[in-house]
């Protein structure tokens, strides 16, 4: 079912950013995005919880099209909610063509051109198997490039914040989290340079499926 609190995106510019303290292993939980909009600042929970696993976050850096977020860049800053459909500008990893989802390899056509699969390629990134630690490491270059921000996830059902910046869909049935799986609201992180390139960051689970039906379950 869809998430508690609603979906949406946050606009803003980068006020601040900081990693959870660790863990007695050394282990980091979720990065720490404090975002600047008119209402405030929002603190924006990444989280890349391992659930005690060596491989137990995925994640990837997508280019974007500005072509294809220029819907969204125009919006003001400030906290914007979204149903979740894909005429909206909701996301999904599976279904939304804006970050190239993996699935989207099957269209490629097999016509023999290198060059064609290498571009392909370059817009559609393998995704990273490791730990909290080394997700956090590829999103902070990724926010480090950036001038303004886009985060997409769950409001706090207090204060001014973001969570779920992550798959929100895929989850085990009977895992304890499959209650919020739902398509077309996935969390992510996206930041414009200064050139106006746009750049986002997808995170995942291990246990999340890359499968599901049209109500976000695992397929």
């Amino acid at each position: 079912m869809p998430l508690s609190h609603g979906y949406g995106v946050l606009v803003g510019t980068l006020h601040d950013y900081y990693r959870d303290p660790p863990d007695n292993y050394g282990r980091f939980y979720h990065g720490n995005l404090v975002v600047r909009s008119p209402a405030g600042h929002y603190k924006c929970a990444i989280d890349v919880d391992p659930k005690n696993m060596p491989n137990g976050i995925q994640w990837r850096s997508v280019k974007i099209r500005e072509r294809d977020f220029a819907r969204i860049a125009a919006w003001p800053g400030g906290w914007h909610p979204l149903v979740s459909e894909e005429s909206t500008g909701a996301l999904d990893y599976i279904r939304s063509r804006v970050l190239h989802p993996p699935l989207l390899v099957r269209t490629v056509r097999c016509d023999g051109s290198l060059g064609r699969l290498l571009r392909w390629l370059r817009w559609n990134p393998p995704w990273n198997s490791g730990t909290g630690i080394q997700a956090l490491t590829e999103l902070e270059r990724t926010i480090e490039q950036g001038t303004r921000c886009y985060v997409f996830g769950e409001p706090f059902s207090t204060g001014l914040g973001v969570h779920n910046i992550h798959q929100n869909q895929g989850d085990p049935i009977g895992g304890g989290f499959d209650e919020e799986n739902w398509i077309w609201q996935d969390g992510a992180t996206i930041v414009a340079k200064p050139d106006g390139q746009l750049v986002g960051f997808l995170n995942k689970f291990a246990t999340q499926s890359f499968r599901t039906d049209d109500q976000g379950r695992p397929a």
